[in-house]
């Protein structure tokens, strides 16, 4: 394991005095594991290794080093997203409202987003953004994985976003890029990477997303900041830097079961909380607004022939398509204009149109929104073939496409013929 910076190790005892000894004994401890239940989706098992609750995160629950819940069918269906009980609390901070306009600007991989959709509960818009395209697939996949119906992703720099969407924003969540040091228990290895200097690079990147950030936030709306590292260079001065230069934004005092701020700010030591290092600061803007969000005109809508020929195919079983995103019938009514933009995921994407025949998406089926659709019920070797992409033997009466379920909840689609169902779980997901 490699060794601890000294310059590190000078800077946390100045930040920690007497405490340092217990804050390194931590750090040479197991990392706290934690996982949140997707209350979308009500499965009828519970996750191996669940412990006792988060006590500051909703559905949030500490799991034992031991639990295979990353690696489960249920997993795969949405049912639980793993993620550090510390990162649960900027979002617990944020605490968006249903019907909100919602703004997670460095999203990837999905964690926070995916918790401010939970709290959202499928009501307003939840804009996702992450900057580089191969870390936004990921996020894009976590939000169609969990479910969520109510999310557009996007790709693209905050000052772009900024320019584009002014005082957008009821609630915007801001979890920069930083030197990382709460991930030093996580990933030891990172401790070989740390520098002052890297520190010091981090921060400036932080000013200009702050930055951008304020511009999409409306008067009267609120922002949290947050890093997965312990620097104050990166934390509490940069947060009094931000306030220097935007007189309108105050930091607000928050109060949440075990983790209590009354000056706005608060950093998850180890040693103190159970979870990784983290820091947090909830400011408010001045004033009193409402989201300026205005709606999309350049996508295009489903024309009448496609509309047919989904409706012939879901019938009173899905929404109805509001807007094409290259093939993709998408269906979400508020859509913000996203022109110049690089669109991911624009609500539920509900599938394509190929000729006379309707090819559903699979993110039609991860978000569990019909019910009364056929059905097949997987076993557990089933459940596990199909995630394979193997075909599976059903009974000779089944016809056509049908949702292949397992543990009460939807894996994907199947097309059944001949006494077989056709897998149609999307190939790069296949393990």
């Amino acid at each position: 394991m490699a060794p601890w910076p000294e310059a590190f190790l000078t800077r946390m005892a100045g930040q920690l005095g007497d405490e340092l000894p217990a804050f390194l004994n931590a750090l040479e401890e197991p990392c706290q594991r934690g996982i949140r239940l997707n209350p979308r989706k009500q499965a009828q098992q519970q996750p191996q290794g669940l412990w006792e609750p988060v006590p500051w995160a909703e559905n949030g629950y500490y799991l034992s080093p031991e639990s295979n819940a990353g690696a489960v069918p249920l997993h795969e269906a949405g049912a639980w997203y793993l993620q550090e009980p510390s990162a649960m609390l900027p979002a617990a901070v944020l605490a968006p409202q249903p019907g909100e306009k919602v703004l997670d600007l460095c999203a990837a991989p999905g964690g926070k987003s995916t918790q401010l959709a939970a709290a959202m509960a499928g009501q307003g818009l939840l804009v996702c953004n992450e900057p580089v395209s191969k870390r936004a697939l990921i996020l894009s996949r976590n939000i169609e994985r969990m479910g969520i119906t109510n999310a557009l992703v996007v790709s693209a720099m905050p000052d772009k976003l900024a320019a584009r969407w002014p005082e957008g924003f009821d609630a915007l969540q801001v979890d920069a890029p930083c030197s990382g040091e709460g991930m030093f228990r996580r990933h030891p290895e990172t401790r070989a990477e740390w520098s002052p200097e890297n520190a010091a690079g981090c921060a400036k990147r932080q000013a200009e997303i702050l930055d951008a950030a304020a511009l999409l936030v409306r008067p009267g709306g609120r922002m949290v900041y947050s890093t997965c590292t312990l620097n104050p260079v990166e934390n509490e001065d940069t947060v009094a830097a931000f306030l220097q230069q935007h007189s309108d934004f105050t930091l607000t005092p928050f109060h949440l079961p075990g983790a209590d701020a009354p000056e706005g700010m608060l950093t998850c030591y180890p040693h103190r909380m159970r979870g990784e290092g983290h820091f947090v600061a909830l400011l408010h803007r001045q004033g009193d607004g409402t989201a300026k969000l205005p709606l999309d005109t350049s996508l295009p809508t489903p024309s009448k022939d496609q509309r047919q020929v989904y409706e012939h195919f879901a019938g009173r079983y899905a929404p109805a398509p509001t807007h094409l995103l290259g093939e993709a019938l998408v269906s979400l009514p508020d859509c913000p204009d996203v022109r110049g933009l690089k669109v991911m995921r624009c609500g539920l994407h509900l599938g394509s149109v190929k000729g006379k025949l309707f090819q559903p998406d699979h993110a039609w089926a991860a978000a569990d929104v019909s019910p009364d659709f056929p059905h097949v019920i997987l076993t557990d070797e089933q459940a596990v073939l199909y995630l394979r992409g193997e075909a599976l033997a059903v009974p000779d009466t089944l016809k056509g496409w049908v949702l292949a379920e397992y543990g009460g909840l939807c894996l994907g689609w199947g097309k059944c013929s001949g006494g077989q169902m056709k897998n149609h779980y999307p190939k790069g997901l296949r393990r």
